[in-house]
């Protein structure tokens, strides 16, 4: 961050028109040069597979010219980095192509960002080189996650599959996920995620599951999940197809009755279709309508103790520091933690997708190829399990067309749900408590109390964003170093936007209270 805030440039322009102009343009200027002072990084460091492996067989390559393999013609990979340094739109129409399909934005990743500070100015630490162990883990719990997609999560202390990915994940020196005090994976902790409340509770956050405040009635949030037991890309030629970009050839299947997400089937299909702001904007219109029996003015409980109107008797927000705020920071703020992830995703890293990883270890396993895969992954039971059912070793895909085409590193759902999480816990009260606490019944027909422990707001933020993040790794189309990064990257624009929104208001405001992930106090002020 900054070595220490300049002046604030507001003064007092009531009633004159040209001095408001002029302090307009101060205060632009004033936050722009505060971002400025933020240090870049030297340079963005990769994990240097492009450059190390053969034929490019650890970087993105999906809707380009393959071979047989599902290895990209190299030629027309040289291509893409030159369009992608050239950074413009001809340039990509010029690109061979594999198929019909059509790259995910990658223009993008250059666009420049007029809130916070610019989208190249953020850095993400290297993603996992392609032999390593941290490498192997992230595919050995993507392979077990497709193994218990159907399995509720209330139901992974009684079941057996649970139990054994929880022992094998436990075994591996590169997994990253949590481990309880005896440094164990359990069924209490498995495919959780890194914050204190992503273990506090039950597994789905209670914003993807309270009925959320429309109009004048409650959206039901019941969802079309997918049919239990239905993956996809579980043949060769199939998958082989798919590196090309080709159409799906096989046909999406549903479950005909709507449920409440209980199992990793049904938080995959919740990120299938979502636009990337709506878990967060729909959570805030839940904690917006929040209001504990003892306590009569909802517009009062749950808000931040910064927040001016809090106290207030004779006022109450609405354009400042109410639902109209929060709802249209979320929805602006989306989309430059999308900016910085396309950077990263396009310009630095071009990692690899799970669904191309799941072939390289099939072709290594059945002596097509010698890549450099690391034992923990060759040696795995869940990759044992997946040819025992569907006779090769890829990675079963949740989405008939599975990844989308664009880099895995960073998740840009997860970029998004950082940002999200990071800028609810700086709007409302982390401590307030959730009331009337709920979970899915075992068939996800009807929500049930929850009793168990107190949840609070912050920490079912954060488990949100873990669950919106993940959710896109039981879909077998990114991993948790994919998610674990993006979130971090989310909140760091998260907060780079507060330090500018922080200065707007003209009401008597402190600025923004609230911690990050790992639990760091933030204080930014007005």
């Amino acid at each position: 961050m900054s070595s220490g805030p300049l002046s604030s440039p507001r003064v007092d322009t009531l009633g004159d028109a040209n001095a408001r102009k002029a302090a307009a343009l101060a205060m632009r200027q004033h936050a722009a040069e505060e971002q400025s002072r933020i240090p870049a990084p030297p340079f963005h460091a990769t994990n240097g597979d492009e450059t190390s492996l053969p034929n490019f067989i650890a970087q993105f390559s999906k809707g380009l010219p393959h071979s047989a393999l599902g290895e990209v013609d190299p030629a027309a990979y040289r291509a893409l980095l030159a369009a992608l340094a050239a950074g413009k739109i001809a340039a990509f129409e010029q690109l061979p192509r594999g198929s019909s399909a059509r790259l995910l934005n990658p223009i993008a990743a250059n666009t420049f960002t007029l809130m916070g500070t610019d989208s190249h100015t953020y850095a993400a630490a290297p993603p996992p080189a392609f032999s390593s162990a941290a490498m192997a883990a992230d595919m050995v719990e993507l392979y077990w996650q497709a193994q218990l997609r159907d399995v509720n999560f209330s139901d992974y202390a009684s079941s057996s599959p649970a139990q054994s990915a929880a022992a094998e994940l436990g075994r591996l020196s590169g997994y990253r996920g949590p481990r309880d005090v005896s440094n164990a994976v359990t069924s209490a902790n498995l495919f959780r995620g890194p914050t204190p409340g992503d273990l506090i509770g039950p597994y789905i956050s209670q914003f993807l599951l309270r009925p959320v405040p429309l109009n004048s009635g409650f959206l039901n949030q019941q969802t079309r999940v997918g049919a239990a037991g239905v993956d996809y890309l579980r043949a060769y030629d199939a998958w082989s197809q798919n590196q090309l970009g080709a159409a799906p050839s096989e046909t999406e299947q549903f479950d005909a009755q709507p449920r409440y997400l209980r199992n990793g089937r049904d938080l995959a299909q919740w990120v299938h279709y979502d636009y990337p702001q709506m878990a967060f904007q729909n959570a805030a219109f839940i904690v917006f309508d929040l209001r504990p029996e003892t306590i009569l003015n909802k517009n009062v409980y749950q808000l931040a103790d910064s927040n001016p109107y809090k106290l207030s008797l004779l006022e109450t927000g609405f354009v400042t520091f109410s639902v109209v705020h929060v709802l249209s920071t979320i929805s602006f703020a989306s989309n430059e933690a999308l900016h910085a992830a396309w950077f990263q995703k396009w310009m630095v890293h071009r990692r690899l997708r799970p669904d191309t990883m799941g072939g390289r270890l099939h072709n290594r396993l059945t002596g097509a190829a010698g890549y450099p895969i690391h034992p923990d992954l060759l040696n795995s039971a869940a990759v044992q399990s997946a040819f025992q059912q569907q006779g090769t070793y890829l990675l079963p895909q949740a989405y008939v067309e599975a990844s989308p085409l664009a880099p895995s590193y960073p998740s840009g759902h997860a970029a998004v749900a950082g940002m999200g999480a990071t800028l609810m816990k700086a709007f409302f009260d982390e401590t307030a408590l959730v009331p009337n606490t709920v979970t899915p019944s075992a068939d996800g027909l009807s929500l049930v109390p929850y009793q168990d422990v107190a949840l609070t707001i912050g920490n079912e933020a954060n488990k949100l964003a873990f669950n919106i993040a993940m959710g896109r790794s039981w879909a077998g189309v990114s991993s948790r170093s994919d998610a674990a990064a993006g979130l971090l990257l989310g909140e760091e624009v998260a907060i780079r936007i507060l330090t500018d929104a922080a200065k707007a208001p003209t009401e008597t405001f402190p600025g923004f209270q609230f911690t990050r992930f790992d639990g760091t106090p933030v204080s930014i002020p007005a």
